[in-house]
């Protein structure tokens, strides 16, 4: 046992690039999977994708060219373009991954053939860390969970194989003594256990820095690390699992677990979890069957290579300062990249299992959360050029951007839209309604389609369908979430446009503690957060009551979510709603039906807190 306080760490310059040819025989690195397969898969794709593309660009373009090319026509097209390849690559995924779901009798081992490798009950001999990472967050709740994950097992014949390290970046006094407090107790209760706890003083680097910092430290004594987070929850089944994956395909560098949210108090937690359980399931497979040996890292609730992610995955401290130079915000797909470039295999097992995190409990928090990573992918501008990256990490890279800046082409396109329907009026230029009609609801069907591919799963499973309540209570819980996503989505996208704008001049977000748990949002933070949202929504109103009274239908759910952006936000972050739904059992989850013991512990410990 240790109890460590170290006072200054150093950020490791960019590993060099390795070899240019590796592995010349046609397979992936860990031997599981043709790269002629793989690469055809992506030609698929990516047909798929351009085609779809091509043919609502051409119908968006024939819609805004009647009476002829103006400058707003073109601006308008130009923004539409920038703003739709992320719902058609959602679209794509998610129908690539129904038809492995349902229509493949080997669609896993399509997807994921490195894990077929080796017997399941296969001994483990690696040396694993666990480590849990924390900065400035609620001490008693996040290491109830690491004490879960221990005790868990603890239970298995396995339990020598594991150390745990606490690896603190907390800097307000008052957290990290109780940190302290708190993981002292957790030592004296178990004297004999491998358990660590450092604090750095210095957080160079942030997260990334801060797992450097323990690779630097103690790296040498351990085959593969397992990352937490401060709300990270896993069952030792999944971990040993994931642990004999690795094992068996040494040239497997991260693999990413399918993480899951757990049980929510909060309506605004426990609707946006609903559609993102039920959605991810095949937006997952779908992205995991092309990206393949490529795949994402979320950062936490994965298995790392120990070796190879010390010595080719330390992160370049960008040129430049903050927000867009310095240290890197969004660590984990830079790494992904990195540890790709080194020859090693990066996956995610598109299944779910016992791995858990929490969601934001209202909507403040999530967008806070959103601006981070916004920030974060921002940075990748300077990366994208980096050497010896493999097509498709940059890709990755490159989608991470798009992710964000698209929303900041939405916003641009309805500012766009707006100017162009007080053309039309003084022109009176005649509009096709029956095209326009039509692409409104192909464009409208394919954001829904993830979540439309979601419930089908669910419900093409009878076993599935049980563990969420029944299909009634599926679909209930499904037209609920519509509804919320409907609201949600222009109010997240104005505040990242705002944010994105203020970039350049400076605009940035600092790294601190995350909230966790219910609680009440009052009136005032609510307006204070998201006036710019109710303002914009009321221009966009009187604009178009003023020019096109018609026009209002076909804006009414982008001016429902902005008008009522704070009513949206308070209503939602309500642990009453929460119980509401929850007696209702409406978007309700598979474990909240189920018997286990290591979430009813957590949330006791949180109804105590």
């Amino acid at each position: 046992m240790a109890m460590d306080h170290i006072n200054e760490t150093a950020t490791q310059p960019i590993a060099a690039e390795p070899l240019a040819t590796l592995f010349s025989n046609g397979l992936t690195p860990t031997g599981t999977q043709s790269t002629s397969v793989l690469f055809r898969r992506r030609v698929l794709v990516a047909v798929l994708n351009l085609a779809t593309f091509a043919v609502v660009t051409a119908a968006f373009a024939r819609l805004v060219s009647t009476g002829g090319w103006t400058a707003l026509d073109m601006a308008l097209l130009a923004t539409f373009m920038l703003s739709t390849p992320w719902t058609i690559l959602g679209v794509w995924n998610a129908l690539v991954g129904l038809w492995l779901l349902h229509a493949r009798e080997d669609g896993m081992r399509a997807v994921a053939p490195y894990a077929f490798n080796g017997p399941a009950c296969e001994p483990i001999t690696a040396r694993i860390a666990i480590c849990m990472t924390l900065r400035n967050e609620d001490p008693e709740r996040a290491l109830a969970r690491f004490r879960r994950v221990k005790h868990g097992l603890d239970n298995t014949p396995d339990a020598a194989r594991f150390a745990y390290f606490v690896l603190s970046d907390s800097t307000v006094p008052e957290i990290a003594a109780a940190e302290e407090a708190c993981f002292r107790r957790w030592q004296d209760e178990e004297e004999s256990s491998p358990l660590h706890y450092r604090r750095r003083a210095s957080n160079e680097g942030f997260k990334a820095g801060n797992i450097r910092d323990f690779l630097a430290r103690w790296g040498d004594d351990y085959d593969l690390m397992i990352g937490l987070d401060a709300d990270s929850l896993m069952g030792a089944d999944t971990i040993l699992r994931l642990v004999r994956i690795m094992q068996a395909n040494p040239r497997l560098g991260i693999l990413q677990s399918l993480v899951v949210g757990l049980p929510a108090e909060s309506a605004f937690a426990r609707i946006f979890q609903f559609g993102m359980r039920h959605g991810m399931r095949s937006y997952t497979m779908g992205a995991a069957w092309w990206t393949g040996d490529c795949g994402p890292y979320w950062g936490h609730n994965a298995v790392l290579r120990v070796a190879p992610f010390r010595e080719h995955c330390a992160l370049p401290r960008l040129p430049g300062r903050p927000p867009l130079g310095g240290d890197i915000l969004s660590h984990d797909q830079v790494e992904a990249a990195l540890m790709r470039r080194a020859g090693y295999e990066v996956r995610v097992l598109p299944q779910e299992c016992e791995s858990y995190e929490d969601n934001p409990p209202h909507l403040l928090e999530f967008t806070r959360r959103d601006l981070r990573w916004c920030q974060g992918n921002m940075q990748y501008w300077r990366l994208l050029a980096m050497p010896g990256l493999k097509p498709l990490s940059r890709f990755q890279l490159a989608w991470a951007i798009a992710m964000y800046f698209g929303s900041l082409a939405w916003m641009a396109f309805i500012v766009v839209g707006l100017l162009r329907v007080f053309q039309v009026k003084l022109t009176a230029e005649p509009y096709p309604a029956g095209l326009g009609l039509t692409l409104f609801v192909s464009l409208l069907l394919m954001n829904l389609l993830p979540k439309i591919a979601g419930v089908t799963d669910v419900l093409m499973q009878p076993a599935v369908r049980a563990r969420y309540g029944g299909a009634g209570r599926v679909l209930a819980g499904s037209l609920v979430e519509f509804v919320f996503s409907l609201l949600l989505g222009p109010i997240v996208a104005l505040r990242i446009s705002i944010f994105m704008i203020g970039l350049p001049f400076g605009r940035t977000v600092t790294w601190s503690g995350q909230m966790r748990d219910a609680e009440r949002l009052s009136w005032r933070t609510a307006l204070r957060g998201l006036w710019p949202q109710f303002l914009f929504g009321l221009l966009i109103f009187a604009a178009l009551a003023a020019a096109m009274p018609s026009a209002l239908w076909w804006a009414a759910p982008m001016l429902a979510g902005l008008l009522l952006a704070a009513p949206f936000a308070v209503w939602t972050a309500s642990p009453g709603l929460g119980r509401w739904l929850a007696r209702r059992g409406l978007c309700a989850i598979p474990e909240e039906a189920a018997d286990r013991p290591q979430i009813s512990a957590l949330q006791e410990v949180t109804n105590r807190a």
